[in-house]
């Protein structure tokens, strides 16, 4: 991490972030000098980290949150992590939507972010089992009507969990009588031995009738996300064609992903949107 007064908070935040977990906790003294900030700037970034579930403050500084396989995060404590990653991805993930094309949008928050950058793509029939997503295309239709060629929203029913996503036998049964051209797909976790996991039972079955409906699966998720593994596992790596994430995963992560994969997007890097 470099000095740099100049740093915005959502900024700074990422590279404390960065730094607790690649090191196993973090003091206040070593951050201010290295983010050129004062203590009560550090301070501040750890409260805010640590009300979002992301870090636990100890006595001079943080460590990384220890989780429980099948600890959840809600959506508002998951939506103030990693908002440049995530707004990098969305941007890549956008160009692999074609006008007129079925697609889903599974729950979380960069599908969220995913969902804001396809509202002027022409023509598309939306499957989502997010009501968050389903929000971003409802409220453009009720602030400019309702428009030609605007998105057609189809919302499964189900149970609602932490994230805002529907689960359960009824979204289950209505994806699977339902085939889409493409699904994007956020996930709790994403690893080699563990593929793509979920700390929620009933998501992980809605995600695999998610995955069996799509032509193609598109994986869309940032840097942490690799190596974190969830309760239930829902799909191989090998059911993935592709996987859209950020600069912060490191090159060993990236050989290794390439292997079990047939595409890797790195959004943000130089060349943004690089094949690899």
């Amino acid at each position: 991490m470099s000095e740099n007064q100049n740093l915005l908070a959502e900024q700074r935040r990422a590279l404390i972030l960065d730094e607790v977990r690649r090191r196993g906790g973090v003091r206040v003294n070593e951050l201010t000098r290295k983010l050129g900030v004062s203590d009560m700037t550090v301070r501040r970034d750890l409260d805010a980290l640590a009300r979002q579930g992301a870090v636990e403050k100890v006595h001079g500084g943080a460590v990384p949150l220890v989780e429980a396989s099948t600890h959840e995060p809600g959506f508002e404590a998951k939506s103030g992590l990693e908002l440049t990653a995530k707004e990098d991805i969305a941007r890549a993930a956008a160009e692999l939507v074609a006008p007129g094309s079925a697609i889903a949008l599974s729950g979380g928050t960069t599908t969220y972010a995913l969902a804001h950058r396809l509202l002027d793509v022409p023509d598309l029939t939306v499957v989502t089992n997010s009501v968050r997503v389903a929000d971003v295309f409802h409220a453009a239709q009720r602030t400019s009507g309702q428009r030609q060629g605007a998105a057609t929203v189809v919302l499964t029913g189900g149970v609602r969990t932490p994230s805002d996503s529907l689960v359960g036998p009824v979204a289950d049964q209505a994806i699977g009588a339902l085939h889409f051209d493409v699904l994007f797909l956020g996930v709790h976790g994403i690893s080699v031995e563990a593929g793509l996991s979920t700390p929620n039972l009933a998501e992980a079955e809605t995600n695999r009738r998610l995955v069996q409906s799509a032509r193609r699966v598109v994986v869309v998720a940032d840097h942490t996300k690799w190596g974190t593994v969830g309760l239930s596992s829902f799909a191989a790596l090998e059911q993935v064609d592709t996987l859209v994430t950020d600069a912060g995963l490191p090159a060993e992560a990236r050989a290794e992903v390439s292997e079990h994969l047939r595409r890797l997007v790195v959004a943000g890097a130089p060349g943004d949107g690089t094949d690899i």
